[in-house]
C-alpha cells in the first residue's frame, strides 16, 4: 500500500495519544481514490480521537456490509446513496470529489458528457455508483469485478472505452505499464462531490464528523491533504 503523506504523518504525531474509539469502514479494493478518501477521513476522525480501520472488498460487497451494519459505514459514495440504502446516513459537507473520465486505446474525440459515449461499448467497475448511474440505459455496458481487470480488458479490446475516476484510472494504467497504449480523453465527464456515510446506529456521530469536515474544508487543510496524497501516489515508483 502507498506510503502516507508527510502532512498526514505530522498530523498523526500531534493527535491525542489516549485510547481511541474505533470505526470500521468499507473500502472498495484497489481503487486509488478510495485510499485517498480513507486517509482524508483518518485525519478527520483523529480530531475526534477515533481510530479508523478499513475493510477492503469489491464495491457491491462493500455496500452489503455497510448497509447491514456489519461494518460502520462507507468512506465515500455519491450523494444519492441513501435513497437506495436508507440505513446509511450521509455526512455533510462532501469529503471528496471524483472526476469520471473516459479512457481508450484508439479513439479521439472531445468528451461532452455521458451521452457522448452512448454509442460505444463501455467498461465500468461493478458497484461504483457514479459509473453505474452515468451509463444507466446504455446498450453495451460491461461491469467488471475490479479496476485492474477493467484496464486489462480494455487493453485486450474487449470494449471501446472504460470509465473510472481520472485519478484512479491514471494510477491503474501506470501500475500495469500501459501508458503508451491507454490514455484518457478530455475533459472529464463531470465532477461529482462524494460523501462519507455512516450506518444509522452511528447517527449521533454524523453531525460531529460533519463539523470537523467543514472546519478542515474552510481552513484549506482538507484540500491540501488531498493534493499531497494524490501527488504522492502519482509520483510513487
Amino acid at each position: 500500500m502507498w506510503r502516507i503523506a508527510l502532512a498526514w504523518l505530522s498530523l498523526l504525531a500531534a493527535a491525542p495519544s489516549q485510547a481511541q474509539d474505533l470505526i470500521r469502514l468499507a473500502r472498495i479494493a484497489d481503487i486509488p481514490d478510495q485510499y485517498v478518501g480513507g486517509e482524508m477521513l483518518r485525519a478527520v476522525y483523529a480530531k475526534l480521537n477515533i481510530k479508523l480501520e478499513f475493510e477492503d472488498v469489491p464495491g457491491k460487497r462493500a455496500l452489503a456490509l455497510s448497509s447491514a451494519g456489519e461494518v460502520d459505514g462507507e468512506i465515500q459514495r455519491i450523494g444519492t446513496l441513501s435513497r437506495d440504502y436508507p440505513t446509511l446516513v450521509q455526512v455533510t459537507p462532501a469529503i471528496n470529489y471524483i472526476e469520471p473520465a473516459v479512457f481508450t486505446t484508439k479513439l479521439h474525440f472531445d468528451v461532452a458528457g455521458w451521452n457522448s459515449i452512448r454509442d460505444y461499448s463501455i467498461g465500468i467497475v461493478r458497484g461504483v455508483g457514479s459509473s453505474e448511474a452515468g451509463t444507466r440505459g446504455m446498450a453495451r455496458v460491461t461491469a467488471t469485478t475490479s479496476l485492474e481487470s477493467m484496464v486489462k480488458m480494455l487493453d485486450a479490446d474487449r470494449f471501446d472505452v472504460m470509465v473510472t475516476d481520472l485519478f484512479s484510472g491514471l494510477v491503474a494504467v501506470r501500475k500495469l505499464n500501459l501508458q503508451a497504449r491507454i490514455y484518457p480523453l478530455s475533459p472529464p465527464l463531470e465532477r461529482i462531490h462524494i460523501y462519507h456515510y455512516l450506518h444509522e446506529r452511528h447517527r449521533a456521530l454524523v453531525p460531529e464528523v460533519g463539523k470537523v469536515i467543514a472546519q478542515m474544508e474552510a481552513s484549506g487543510e482538507l484540500a491540501n491533504l488531498r493534493e499531497a496524497l494524490v501527488k504522492q501516489i502519482l509520483s510513487a515508483p
